[in-house]
């Protein structure tokens, strides 16, 4: 109850001091540039990479971007930039603990 109930103070503060909803409810930012730069704004973390793949943990979930020739250009803490063909985003939402 207490997260449904800060949840919606978030909303409420983002619209009415018309701030992003991306900071006050901590989600990530994406950034596509067509199929060749992908550019992810806080994020949790570099969970795996590789040339055709790779996973960031968010704070619900992970995003998983598949494509090829992968190189990441920019790393910082909470920022990445992807470099290569990408052709598929998915949002992976984490619901196995079962919380509300």
């Amino acid at each position: 109850m207490a997260k449904k109930w800060g949840q919606r103070v978030r909303n409420w503060m983002a619209n009415k001091m018309d701030l992003p909803q991306d900071v006050m409810m901590d989600l990530p930012r994406i950034t596509m540039i067509g199929q060749i730069h992908i550019y992810v704004e806080n994020h949790r973390g570099l969970l795996s990479f590789t040339d055709k793949e790779l996973r960031l943990l968010l704070k619900q979930g992970q995003l998983l971007i598949k494509g090829n020739g992968f190189v990441i250009k920019t790393i910082l803490p909470e920022e990445i930039l992807l470099e290569g063909k990408i052709d598929q985003v998915t949002y992976i939402n984490d619901n196995a603990g079962g919380t509300k």
